[in-house]
């Protein structure tokens, strides 16, 4: 009891790189760029995919949803993480690093799966582009999304739980730039086997079973854009499935390799660069994925300016 009070009434130092103070100004400038960028990026996105209805459709119904959970996913560590840098006193309170380790890990799993909903969405409109319509329709497009959310809030309980129930013995010092499982697991001061396995097993099911599947809709896309008889549908086509693949290569790549990798102090600060692409760099680079190689969006884009730019006149 005394040991639960003590982390609950406490706080936590997160270390980062503080043993490399010459890192932190670069560090400071990339998170301050690539959070604007994000906030900027993908709630254009998300304007836009709600204020004109040509891109009221099943794809950017899914778009939108990965826009608002990178904006989310982002907010709940990036701030922290500047005040930090700028801080000799680089802590966070027990509350903040509770809410900061259930959000992030809730809208990263909640991202696993939606990825993996907007490939099957690229799978149907292309290998099955007459049954589109049937098949898509907005009650299920609904469905999909809620069991996305609803199934990364749940696991966001189990993870959460688990890990902060685990004893630290006085423990504060986090070697992470934010509360993530990993790094506090690496606080307990008894076996942390069960645990361990029980992430393993969690992530198997989030990163390993949606990647595969991704990989899988693709190969059947693949099939399907050759025998496209116009260049230009190909060529199309390859271009909207590519964004996407890039997208899953950044983001599952690094989390595969910072949750189902098995423990080793060599890689402690490898682990913590590779965390900030998928807790960075890719929320700021959907947006720009997406819209750049994006004719839809971009007109979209143009129209509201243009519309915003009338009403102001």
């Amino acid at each position: 009891m005394t040991l639960a009070n003590e982390s609950i009434s406490g706080e936590f130092i997160l270390l980062g790189f503080s043993d490399r103070p010459w890192l932190e100004l670069p560090l400071f400038v990339l998170f301050l760029v690539s959070y604007i960028l994000t906030i900027f990026g993908n709630m254009t996105i998300i304007l836009v995919s709600r204020l004109d209805s040509k891109l009221h459709t099943p794809m950017y119904f899914f778009l939108t949803n990965l826009s608002l959970l990178d904006l989310c996913y982002t907010t709940s560590t990036v701030p922290q993480m500047l005040v930090n840098i700028c801080s000799s006193r680089k802590v966070i309170s027990y509350g903040g690093c509770v809410v900061q380790l259930f959000i992030f890990l809730a809208l990263g799993s909640t991202e696993c799966l939606l990825l993996g909903v907007m490939s099957f969405d690229r799978f149907v409109a292309i290998c099955q582009p007459l049954h589109y319509s049937v098949i898509m329709h907005q009650r299920r497009c609904l469905q999909l999304v809620a069991v996305c959310w609803i199934s990364g809030f749940s696991n966001s309980v189990l993870q959460s739980t688990w890990t902060l129930e685990m004893p630290r013995c006085g423990h504060k010092k986090v070697d992470h730039f934010f509360c993530e499982v990993p790094a506090l697991l690496k606080l307990s001061c008894v076996d942390t086997t069960a645990n361990e396995a029980e992430l393993f097993f969690i992530s198997v099911l989030f990163l390993l079973i949606p990647v595969t599947l991704i990989l899988i809709s693709y190969a059947f896309i693949v099939q399907a854009v050759l025998r496209i008889r116009s260049a230009e549908g190909r060529r199309k086509a390859f271009g909207t499935c590519g964004s996407h693949l890039i997208v899953v290569v950044l983001f599952y790549g690094t989390a595969i390799y910072m949750y189902l990798q098995p423990p080793s102090p060599a890689s402690k600060d490898r682990g913590k660069m590779v965390s900030l692409f998928y807790g960075i760099i890719t929320p700021m680079l959907n947006p720009l994925i997406y819209t750049l190689r994006n004719k839809e969006v971009k007109g979209a884009f143009k129209r509201l300016v243009i519309r915003v730019f009338l009403i102001k006149k």
